[in-house]
């Protein structure tokens, strides 16, 4: 069996150790959620959103856009441990860009590490973990609209709410939530605005 890594290092260095303990060319969704411990949920959200917010690393978002959405949703039901089905679990992620995802995240973890401190825990915990969750599945469905850049802001607000629950940090949770509903409202009145405007044009 696979040792898991160890707990007691911070968030950022995991990243790290990730890379390094990949036995090949790629690695499943399985073999890192087998990784993370206890922690699996935020950890995962966090490995999982990182590649939709970084730019110029293609392919991966599309990736893990559901899987994503698949841990947010357990997050609502109130599971304690993240679980994939088998054929998610298989899906590849190739080692080399788990060690760029590492190289290029990490100094910006560490600047928010720094800041983040146990604060507003009621966040992170039973029930009102699980409304965050309800926004993470907003967050994650937004990420497969099919849009130029649409995947880096609500990544990005994924990965900010999931360094909040992992440092127990309610304030680092609330930031990304409002990112995250403010990027989806816009979204929403872009799409009301464009088909008003079709309308327009058709005369209907």
């Amino acid at each position: 069996m696979t040792a898991t890594l160890p707990e007691d290092v911070a968030i950022s260095d995991r990243l790290d150790q990730l890379a390094a303990r990949a036995g090949g060319a790629q690695v499943t969704l399985g073999w890192i959620l087998e990784q993370l411990h206890e922690r699996a949920f935020g950890l995962f959200l966090l490995i999982l959103a990182l590649p939709c917010c970084i730019p110029f690393l293609y392919g991966v978002p599309q990736i893990v856009a559901l899987p994503l959405m698949f841990v947010a949703v357990q997050i609502v039901m109130g599971r304690r441990v993240p679980w994939l089905p088998a054929r998610l679990a298989a899906r590849r992620v190739e080692t080399e860009s788990l060690r760029r995802l590492s190289d290029r995240a990490g100094p910006w973890l560490r600047r928010i590490e720094a800041v983040s401190k146990p604060r507003l825990a009621v966040l992170t915990r039973k029930p009102l973990d699980q409304i965050v969750g309800l926004a993470l599945v907003l967050f994650s469905a937004s990420i497969l609209v099919p849009l130029p850049a649409t995947n880096t802001v609500p990544g990005f607000a994924v990965v900010v709410v999931a360094m909040g629950l992992l440092q127990r940090d309610g304030i680092l949770v609330l930031v990304g939530a409002v990112l995250g509903t403010a990027w989806i409202a816009t979204l929403i009145f872009a799409g009301a605005t464009l088909v008003s405007l079709i309308r327009g044009w058709l005369g209907l």
